[in-house]
């Protein structure tokens, strides 16, 4: 018997669209969670013997052709029990994982580091990841706020339109952000406090990695206490004909301080191209702060213009932080385009930018019994960059992968203030422009050796301006400007390699070689100064060494050595400011640049199933610090700055100062979906002061962390949880801040100090539809009035937040 021609062409063309469909199906990968049924987004799916890596999109799907034949697969996501498996397993499983929760892994997978997407249990410093998930259930109001909960790292605030790391007794230019693998750091980064975390949009944020202790060797200047790096929103790709459309809207609510919050982003993909766009809007009131705490935090007046002269205003609530209120937005668009499997060309566009907003503590500072300030304001800050990353992965002679990132970011920022009753307000504006080049290699040189190689050049412009406004007559000077005009630039190459003994024990060494140049011009008119041009280059060399051993799979132990160093910037150069009360910084050209030498030892352990812990020593010494100390200026040790006697300062390479510590962290699976955790902080640290005696350092915070009891059951997601700081005396607080009473509250010796304080707070997380999620809680319940160590404002009061999650 024959068939018919014309019915065997039917049954082939069916035959082969079955054959077809079913193999375009065996290509994807669909993840979900085990308990709730709901797809894992940013799963990583691993082999890292072939290089193939592979993540899950917002519907927990993932091409995995490329895995076909391979025996050993790695799946992994944060919060999630690891799969171990292979191709053909996944091929009975119809391709459906189901992840159990679990959060005693002691392996994901990290970008940090290395530029490379690499498991943690290779690299033999301590990283921690920030999940999406967490950012959900937290609901940060900005990505300062995201930071803290991590529970390692410490927030001060200057005011609410602000936040400023501190990591293992570093802060501000001794740390280092990266935003898509770009370095954020600028040439006016200060050693003062930072807000610039702040243009970064926590509902833009994918994930976030801190990296603790010195990584200069692939991250150069500043990156001394620690690296903090934020990966934005990726497009995404269609895995089938259909187009991906995918995104969410957010509205979020705060009663501290009225805050009214609203996000969009969407995705649109198809198999090569995809488009991905995210705007967020932000509005902020003053902010309130709690009832029960010390009276030195109220500041019940406030200064208002009225009938063109200053009056000191009293205020009918007194827990009212004024001035505090601010607005933000932030834009973000994205462009991704994958011709095939060796190449990903990604285009980003960011742009942030405030309204102004008062320096809190400023308008805090009193004289004679007065406001000192009308008026003290920084000015929109604003953050635009545009980046190009280009990644190519084939193997080659000289390299497996590599990637090229290109980026130009613009950034300004500006003070304004006005003394009480005077009628000149001094304006200052900054802008800085810069131009990076990255490129990053990573290549298998043996079985058991990878190396990663790579160059960076950075180039920095910085204008700044300065001005006086006689606000009667709106006439306009040119007057002092708070930095040079000024060139800085940098040039580095950096090696490093990873080597893989045996199954148990992974070494990893790398050294940096990095030449950097700073050319200033100051103007002579406003300030007579000894010198009218500063051209400072020089050059540094980090290194450093690190072993991971892995008895079991129970058991993990970490050591590193490991140098950094910053190079002295425009702001450690050039900067004239009023550093503290009856106090000015001026210029010091002869700066060189400090180093950092660092140990570390750390170890964790998962006992049965239930308990997992681990703890991190460091020791950290700074040689040659740039510290603020004491100088003369022409000869003198006094000179008139803003109307009135200041004593002269700059900064200087006059001190050495360490900083040792202890990271400790504990998690407790319980039944029923209960899990505590908690991490404890304790850093100390010391810089010698004038005379070579030493005293507490600025920014190593008091004892600090966090507790959490988290309920995860079918749908709801709820955690109860203590934040806690300890006390920092008088003694305790370094010599500069002492003085500063616009920020401390008084002992009973009338020294100022900083308090202990605790809140306790409640989050929840519930689906009240498919594609509709309600976020809730109540933070610091008991309304206790709090100001974490070295802010300027207090910490918001009893606060309701609530927010609506809508995915499309």
């Amino acid at each position: 018997m024959f068939l018919n021609p014309s019915k065997t062409n039917i049954f082939c063309f069916i035959g082969l669209f079955l054959f077809v469909t079913v193999q375009l199906n065996a290509q994807t990968l669909t993840v979900t969670n085990a308990a709730t049924g709901e797809p894992l987004e940013m799963v990583a799916i691993w082999n890292e013997a072939n290089n193939l890596y592979a993540i899950t999109n917002s519907k927990g799907q993932a091409d995995v052709s490329s895995f076909k034949n391979i025996n050993k697969i790695e799946i992994s996501s944060l919060g999630f029990k690891t799969v171990n498996t292979n191709y053909d397993e996944l091929q009975q499983k119809n391709f459906v994982l189901l992840m159990n929760v679990s959060n005693l892994n002691l392996t994901e997978v990290v970008l940090s580091g290395t530029r490379w997407r690499q498991t943690n249990r290779y690299l033999p410093y301590k990283i921690e990841t920030i999940s999406k998930r967490d950012v959900v259930l937290q609901n940060p109001q900005t990505a300062a706020d995201l930071l803290e909960i991590s529970g390692k790292v410490f927030i001060q605030k200057s005011q609410q339109g602000g936040g400023s790391p501190m990591i293992r007794g570093f802060s501000t230019n001794r740390l280092l952000y990266t935003v898509d693998g770009v370095r954020m750091n600028n040439a006016i980064f200060r050693s003062g406090n930072l807000q610039n975390v702040i243009s970064l949009d926590a509902f833009a944020t994918e994930s976030t990695e801190v990296l603790f202790g010195p990584s200069s060797v692939i991250y150069g200047s500043d990156a001394i206490g620690g690296v903090m790096s934020f990966q934005t929103l990726t497009p995404q790709f269609s895995l089938d004909e259909k187009t991906l459309v995918k995104g969410n809207a957010v509205y979020r609510y705060a009663s501290a301080n009225n805050e009214s919050t609203g996000h969009f982003h969407a995705n649109v993909g198809w198999k090569r191209w995809a488009f991905l766009t995210s705007v967020t809007s932000q509005n902020y009131d003053h902010l309130r702060q709690g009832r029960h705490g010390p009276d030195d935090y109220l500041k019940p007046f406030f200064v208002q213009r009225i009938n063109s002269e200053d009056q000191v205003v009293g205020q009918d609530d007194k827990l009212l932080q004024k001035p505090s209120a601010f607005s933000q937005i932030n834009v973000m668009h994205k462009v991704r385009f994958q011709p095939n499997e060796a190449w990903d060309f990604q285009y980003g566009f960011h742009y942030s930018e405030t309204s102004p907003y008062g320096r809190y503590d400023r308008h805090n500072r009193q004289r004679d019994g007065l406001p000192q300030f009308a008026q003290w304001d920084y000015g929109p800050q604003l953050w635009m960059m545009n980046h190009i990353n280009i990644t190519h992965t084939r193997k080659r002679q000289f390299f497996d992968d590599f990637t090229i990132r290109l980026a130009h970011q613009h950034f300004e920022e500006s003070r304004i203030n006005r003394r009480l009753n005077n009628d000149i307000q001094n304006n200052q504006y900054e802008q800085v422009n810069a131009t990076s080049v990255n490129l990053d290699f990573k290549k298998a040189i043996s079985a058991g050796s990878t190396l990663f190689y790579g160059a960076e050049y950075i180039f920095n412009d910085v204008n700044s301006t300065g001005k006086e406004l006689d606000i009667i007559t709106s006439n306009a000077t040119a007057a002092l400007s708070r930095y040079p005009e000024s060139l800085w630039q940098s040039a580095a190459v950096y090696l490093s390699n990873e080597i893989k003994l045996n199954p148990k024990t992974t070494l990893q060494g790398g050294l940096r070689y990095n030449y950097f140049k700073l050319n200033a011009d100051f103007d002579p008119q406003f300030l007579n100064f000894p010198f009218t041009e500063a051209n400072v280059s020089n050059s540094a060399v980090t290194g450093s060494f690190g072993a991971v051993y892995r008895p079991t799979k129970r058991w993990i132990f970490k050591a590193n050595l490991g140098t950094a160093f910053r190079a002295p910037n425009v702001d450690d150069i050039g900067k004239i400011f009023d550093s503290e009360p009856g106090a000015v910084t001026v210029p010091n050209p002869d700066l060189k640049p400090e180093y950092a030498y660092n140990f570390d030892l750390g170890v964790a352990v998962v006992v049965g199933n239930f308990i997992k812990l681990d703890v991190t020593g460091y020791y950290t010494l700074l040689n040659n610090a740039m510290v603020r100390r004491d100088f003369l200026f022409n000869g003198e040790d006094t000179i008139i700055f803003q109307d009135e006697p200041s004593r002269v300062q700059a900064i200087q390479n006059a001190a050495n100062a360490y900083v040792y510590g202890l990271q400790f962290g504990a998690e407790f699976k319980l039944p029923e979906g209960f899990t505590f955790s908690t991490d404890l902080n304790f850093q100390k640290g010391e810089e010698e002061t004038d005379g070579g005696i030493k005293g507490p350092s600025r920014h190593a915070p008091p004892f600090f962390g966090f507790s959490r009891l988290t309920y995860q059951g079918d749908k709801l997601n709820l955690q109860l949880y203590t934040q806690f700081q300890g006390e920092q005396s008088f003694e305790n607080l370094a010599i500069e801040e002492r003085s500063k009473d616009e920020i401390y509250a008084k002992d009973r010796n009338g020294n100022n100090f900083s308090p202990a304080w605790y809140t306790l707070n409640i989050k929840a997380l519930y689906p009240l539809t498919e594609n509709l999620t309600l976020t809730t809680g109540l933070e610091n319940i008991t309304d206790q009035r709090y100001r974490p160590f070295s802010s300027g404002i207090s910490g918001a009061g009893r606060n309701f937040i609530m927010a609506l999650r809508a995915n499309f």
